[in-house]
């Protein structure tokens, strides 16, 4: 019985200066049997001339080339052009390890039920390599659970399978702009089974120019609404239209109606059936991390300090953070220089824990 092909989709915008890395990741994946489906989305730097060279020397890749028409139309785009029963995502900034796609074939051939796979990824910045760390509710939690909370699964790390995935189903919805995977990858695990391979198994690059970087506002702001869906669907949300307020606009009024959101979400969890709460708790804690973060960014430590004052939760962030944070109120411009000195410290620990690039991605 011959592999199964996997169609391996790459979408590519202004993508030169990371492209051939990312292609050539792919293309000496030892699992040979793929094609590469490459869509230029009206680039106006050289990733076209790139795609071109790489498809006169290995006849598996396509290209397609046209005006700008936005990710998630691209995205649809190759979805309707893959051949495999098996669709890749990849990012042309990233770097796939060898083993990725024959580890997650591996996994659908002894799981034929399974609808979609992710797997661990690694953090590459500039030619610094900060290697991922799962948390261990991959191996045990409910992924259906999880996915209300978060996005799964890394993009650029996902493998679909079409034999399982209905085709109206397998598509990116436009309506969820800079979070359309989260969309999706919540519509597939509530209806089929779900897995995580939690080894890394790619290098995403971090860069000013990623989508992320780019479109870091709006992606919460999409990604609080489909939090807020999922939570009001499944009844554990009295008013979700207080994560779309936040999303808006941080202020003190958002900030503590938020607080008594979660606040009632905590009680909505515990009165689910045991079984059930451990993987809602995991993702409830990932949502106030998340709103914690987005509060913070904001360089305004008193609200920091009045959502962990409102929500109880000054327990659950580091202790170098409630230091400077507890003074929020009474002293603000002693509570901003606490904070500064914690994130020196993160980055000189983040440094030394990480390794060069080139050594960790030639054993990856």
């Amino acid at each position: 019985m011959s592999p199964p092909l996997v169609s391996v989709l790459l979408p590519a915008y202004n993508a030169a200066p990371y492209l051939a890395a990312a292609l050539d990741s792919i293309l000496y994946q030892d699992h040979r049997r793929l094609e590469v489906i490459a869509i230029d989305d009206g680039s106006t730097d050289d990733t076209l001339a790139i795609l071109e060279s790489y498809r006169k020397a290995d006849s598996r890749i396509r290209i397609v080339s046209r005006e700008n028409r936005g990710l998630i139309a691209t995205l649809n785009e190759g979805l309707a052009l893959a051949g495999g029963d098996l669709v890749a995502r990849m990012d042309a900034d990233d770097i796939a390890y060898r083993s990725r796609l024959s580890r997650q074939v591996t996994l659908f051939a002894l799981q034929p039920e399974l609808a979609i796979c992710g797997t661990g990824a690694d953090t590459l910045i500039r030619n610094r390599l900060l290697p991922g760390t799962p948390h261990p509710i991959y191996r045990s939690g409910s992924l259906r659970a999880l996915s209300k909370f978060f996005t799964l699964f890394l993009h650029s790390t996902v493998v679909y399978n079409r034999r399982v995935i209905p085709q109206d189903m397998l598509f990116y919805d436009g309506r969820y702009v800079h979070a359309e995977d989260f969309d999706l990858f919540r519509r597939i695990a509530e209806r089929h089974p779900a897995a995580m391979i939690v080894e890394s198994q790619l290098a995403y690059r971090q860069h000013e120019e990623s989508v992320t970087a780019r479109h870091r506002q709006r992606m919460r702001q999409t990604h609080l609404e489909i939090v807020g869906e999922n939570l009001a669907a499944e009844a554990l949300a009295p008013n979700p239209d207080v994560l779309r307020g936040i999303g808006d606009e941080v202020t003190v009024e958002t900030v503590r109606g938020t607080a008594e959101f979660l606040l009632a979400l905590d009680e909505g969890i515990a009165a689910l059936p045991e079984r059930e709460r451990p993987s809602y708790e995991v993702g409830a804690l990932n949502l106030f991390y998340f709103l914690y973060q987005m509060i913070g960014d904001e360089g305004r430590p008193a609200l920091t300090h009045e959502f962990l004052a409102r929500t109880s939760k000054w327990g659950v962030i580091r202790r170098r953070e409630r230091y400077g944070l507890r003074t929020a109120a009474a002293a603000p411009r002693l509570s901003l220089l606490s904070i500064a000195a914690a994130k020196q410290i993160d980055a000189v620990e983040w440094y030394m824990k990480s390794k060069p690039a080139a050594a960790a991605l030639q054993t990856g």
